[in-house]
């Protein structure tokens, strides 16, 4: 399994509907995570919205969304969630999702 973690920002004014969102994820969204090799996902939020992100995988991130984007399902909750989420700041101008790279693990 690959370890991957990444940062997205949510817009402030968004915090809470975004979290109530992820309280209640759509059963066949979790179905085609699990099926698409997601495993171990969590999402940790600081308070002005940005989010820490973490799965294990069999593959790399882009891998991970390339599987999930063969769900019709994964399409409709990124356009669900899309306007929750905006471009993070310096250093990823633009971004909305950024990978991070590992530097340690203790296993």
């Amino acid at each position: 399994m690959k370890r991957v973690a990444f940062l997205i920002k949510v817009r402030q004014d968004k915090i809470d509907e975004y979290k109530r969102h992820h309280q209640a994820v759509w059963p066949e969204m979790l179905n085609a995570l699990h099926r698409n090799g997601w495993h171990n996902y969590s999402l940790f939020m600081r308070a002005d919205g940005l989010i820490f992100g973490y799965l294990e995988t069999p593959e790399n991130l882009e891998a991970a969304r390339a599987a999930m984007r063969k769900e019709e399902v994964y399409a409709k909750w990124q356009a669900f969630m899309a306007p929750l989420v905006e471009p993070l700041a310096e250093p990823y101008p633009g971004v909305r999702t950024a990978e991070l790279e590992e530097v340690f693990h203790l296993d």
